[in-house]
């Protein structure tokens, strides 16, 4: 998998795509590790990998619902968020 440097530099399906590498990949503990040290620098969300695997609602832990939070957090803060 291709690590971007920012967020703005993923588009949501590319996003989606690494959250689901995270939650679903058979990866050995390092690249674990590396995905999830990776993720938590570049959302920028107070949360950080808790939106993965501690969310505040547990119905809200897809992939595509981790985006939209995301997406809702950035804008609310006035951070960019991703690519088109």
């Amino acid at each position: 998998m291709d690590l971007k440097s920012k967020l703005s530099d993923y588009t949501e399906a590319e996003f989606i795509d690494f959250v689901n590498e995270i939650k679903f990949g058979s990866n050995d503990e390092a690249t674990e590790d590396k995905l999830i040290f990776h993720f938590k620098k570049i959302v920028g969300h107070p949360a950080g990998s808790d939106l993965i695997f501690y969310p505040e609602n547990k119905d809200e832990n897809t992939a595509e619902e981790i985006v939209e939070i995301l997406k809702s957090w950035h804008t609310a803060n006035g951070l960019p968020g991703f690519k088109n």
